[in-house]
């Protein structure tokens, strides 16, 4: 066996194997890290006396923060002859922080190669709200077929406009969607139904600043059913509606994404959309591309024709930059 697959510990599923060549008296050995669940793990061995045998998980602010619940059972099986094992008492509902917390002593010698064969037959973390302990397992099988049976049931629900009950009139077009949905979506659509306004009265809601297209991929959001291409192609459009409607989460998307793209081209506009929608980041990267980059003086005339419409404290700020950037030389 090699050095580095003498510390190495197989996983599959949730059984996890450490193969151990003969081990000399006043020997210690600590495996690799090795993942299971959501922490990494170690096995460690000590051979003096007895041979003392120990899992816990690595140090890490997860296991501070939420330390595993575990049950598992652990063997020492014999890896030649007869494959005799050692089983230790299964351990149930065990939380373990540190290397200290399970610790097994093994009276019997050990001779030969040996596996350290660790069965996991759970693992949970304490409950936020302090109930009982949650299995990560079950919980997040749960809880993913759950969401995906939502989202499913929601996109069909838009799709084939299964009991719409308000209609989204767009500059050239028309869609069916539900007051329910919007309404947890959006505190602005909320107020809307709650309220004695027209578009409670009359069940509708004109969006006429937004194409059908737009509309379209603005809905498929709030359903969450939207395509990344279709998010990408109206991202500035669905920023206008975020901020509009008051949808924290699809404004911070679209901003997370702007900046991720900005170049000589479209620069001015993403300047002048970090300035209108409040964004602070695009806006300093904006400013850091067309001043600390230089990229400035490569559209002259676009920057001459900007500034003439531009708001005059968002040209302040371009000249302050600039000033700031020249004192540097």
């Amino acid at each position: 066996m090699s050095d580095s697959s003498a510390y190495r510990v197989e996983t599959t599923s949730r059984l996890a194997q450490w193969r151990i060549e003969n081990l000399a008296s006043c020997t210690y050995r600590k495996s690799d890290p090795f993942k299971m669940g959501k922490w990494n793990w170690h096995l460690s061995l000590e051979k003096n006396r007895l041979l003392f045998v120990k899992l816990y998980p690595e140090i890490s602010n997860l296991t501070r923060d939420n330390p595993p619940i575990a049950s598992f059972i652990i063997r020492v099986v014999s890896s030649a002859g007869d494959r005799k094992s050692l089983t230790h008492p299964e351990i149930t509902d065990k939380q373990i922080k540190n290397n200290d917390d399970f610790v097994w002593a093994i009276e019997v010698p050990l001779t030969g190669k040996f596996i350290i064969d660790v069965e996991f037959l759970d693992l949970k973390t304490a409950s936020p709200g302090g109930g009982e302990p949650c299995s990560i397992w079950v919980n997040e099988l749960t809880q993913k077929r759950s969401h995906a049976t939502a989202l499913a049931s929601l996109s069909r629900m838009l799709t084939e406009s299964i009991h719409t009950d308000i209609i989204i009139n767009a500059s050239d077009g028309s869609i069916g969607a539900h007051r329910a949905v919007l309404g947890a979506q959006s505190p602005v659509f909320r107020s809307m139904f709650l309220h004695n306004l027209k578009e409670k009265e009359m069940s509708t809601i004109d969006i006429s600043d937004m194409s059908i297209e737009a509309c379209q991929a603005f809905l498929n959001y709030i359903y969450g059913n939207i395509q990344h291409e279709d998010f990408l192609t109206h991202r500035l459009a669905l920023l206008h509606a975020a901020d509009k409607y008051d949808i924290s989460d699809l404004k911070e998307a679209c901003h997370e994404s702007l900046l991720e793209d900005i170049d000589a081209r479209n620069v001015l506009e993403r300047l002048q959309n970090a300035s209108l929608y409040q964004l602070p980041k695009l806006k300093s990267s904006c400013m850091r591309y067309l001043v600390k980059f230089g990229k400035i003086f490569d559209i002259r005339d676009d920057l001459n024709a900007f500034l003439q419409h531009a708001d005059r404290d968002l040209i302040a700020e371009i000249f302050h930059e600039i000033l700031n950037v020249w004192k540097g030389f």
